[in-house]
């Protein structure tokens, strides 16, 4: 019997091409997925004269600069120039190389991280490789999934295959039963509070655990989501049943008899029992409450029953700078009650939380309620928006007073027209929140979809568990 192993090792094994004497390894690439930001890498393969090794495993996405207002003229009602033309681009490079665009006027268009997994192109055991960061999320189902640069997006489009040095590996557990009003992103929230944004630098998560084991998969991509948060270079879970069940009858899905193969072979791929991790992290869910972030990185982050912390109690003078520049950045004085805090703002979407399971949970919570700030809710695909509105969140998130917007990346990034002035707070269920990242001069408090939702109603930031779900 060999020696047991992860779920990351027999993934990396089984796609070894080969291995230089540094340490080096040639993978092949299952999948690999690009969006607008692509252009620069087929700008060379065309300066190259290279052809793409295989276009039916790369998928493109309109995600991070189409507008998610006036739709419905399609690129001719775009009226930002530079926003238009990377639209335009990405239209033009897919057509050229052949390759599967989820564009603008495709009802499947959306964010990659949700459009992928949506589409059934994201499964179990394999190796994808994706034009963000943030393609950690598609670990969720299984697979070893991981953000790459333009050099390697090139790379991959020519062979198929990529240079990496092996990861180390993390577990991550987490037992229990989440409490009462914390969600997925409230206990990724809570991991990298406790390991920190450098706490998995070199390591693949594979989360685990009966609290991650009773997720949904919508739940599972939250927090694989986050992974990059924690500096880690992928997150996964092990699939099982509630991953096949995604899976089976969607359009990218294997049928048939290679159904039946396919599954036979995810169900091998767990964590043999004895397999050694580098580093073990355990929590316990039923410590976890709802988190909100305070300062520049999701490592900033408290209960949303404490306070803002104080600077001179951080444990060495590196930290404390850091966090006397968040506090001047945030407009926050040490102290503050999280629930004093007002906002101008609340932003529900991204790859983070704009899943259909994440609309149903703010809809649950402003049915019979009235927004006190803007709010604005966009959902992370065409499909996503279409399933709400078939059971009528739209009309509910209408009535309370939110905009509901179309699909994309939307104030997450903003580089697509939505975005903060200086100076604004939002409540986002966002992944990132360092200086201008949802616009110049913004300032962005991380939450759960329902902890937004709670923020939009009172117009500051707000216990979930106060409210309940409805009016």
């Amino acid at each position: 019997m060999g020696k047991p192993r992860t779920i990351f090792d027999k993934i990396w094994t089984r796609h070894v091409i080969t291995e230089r004497d540094d340490g080096d390894t040639l993978l092949y690439i299952d999948r690999l997925l690009t969006q607008e930001n692509s252009y620069h890498a087929f700008d060379k393969l065309r300066r190259e004269a290279r052809t793409l090794r295989n276009p039916d495993q790369v998928f493109s996405f309109a995600d991070h600069y189409v507008p998610t207002v006036a739709r419905d003229q399609g690129i001719e009602g775009i009226q930002n120039p530079e926003i238009r033309h990377m639209v335009e681009t990405i239209e033009a490079d897919t057509k050229q190389f052949g390759i599967t665009l989820f564009g603008l006027g495709d009802v499947r268009q959306g964010i990659l991280h949700i459009v992928g997994p949506e589409q059934g192109i994201t499964q179990p055991g394999l190796v994808i490789a994706g034009a963000d960061s943030h393609t950690s999320t598609h670990g969720a189902l299984g697979a070893f999934a991981f953000g790459v640069g333009v050099s390697d997006v090139t790379h991959v489009l020519a062979t198929q295959s990529l240079w990496r040095r092996r990861p180390r590996t993390m577990r991550v557990a987490i037992e229990g039963k989440l409490p009462f009003g914390v969600t997925a992103k409230d206990a990724i929230l809570a991991v990298i509070r406790k390991i920190g944004a450098d706490g998995a630098v070199g390591h693949v998560i594979e989360y685990a655990g009966s609290t991650i084991r009773a997720m949904s998969i919508e739940g599972r991509m939250t927090v694989c989501n986050m992974s990059i948060e924690a500096g880690a270079r992928a997150g996964l879970v092990a699939a099982d049943e509630a991953t096949f069940a995604y899976i089976k009858g969607r359009p990218y899905a294997p049928t048939g008899a290679d159904w039946e193969r396919a599954i036979a072979y995810w169900r091998t791929l767990t964590t043999d029992e004895g397999a050694a991790f580098d580093r073990d992290v355990h929590l316990d869910a039923c410590e976890i409450a709802p988190m909100v972030t305070w300062g520049t990185s999701p490592e900033d982050v408290v209960p949303v029953t404490g306070v803002v912390p104080t600077p001179n109690q951080a444990p060495d003078p590196e930290r404390r700078a850091r966090m006397d520049r968040a506090l001047a950045y945030m407009g926050l004085a040490p102290g503050t009650p999280l629930t004093q805090i007002p906002v101008d703002r609340v932003f529900i979407g991204s790859c983070t939380n704009g899943r259909i399971e994440d609309l149903r949970m703010v809809a649950r919570l402003v049915k019979g309620r009235k927004t006190a700030v803007p709010a604005m809710i966009v959902p992370g695909s065409g499909l996503v928006k279409q399933q709400a509105e078939a059971e009528g969140l739209d009309r509910i998130f209408a009535d309370a007073g939110f905009e509901w917007r179309d699909a994309g990346c939307s104030m997450c990034v903003a580089i697509n027209g939505d975005m903060l002035q200086p100076g604004e707070r939002c409540a986002s269920t966002s992944n990132r929140n360092f200086e201008g990242r949802q616009g110049r001069g913004g300032r962005t408090h991380l939450m759960s979809p329902s902890m937004a939702a709670a923020a939009a109603v009172t117009g500051h930031l707000t216990d979930v568990r106060q409210l309940g779900e409805g009016g």
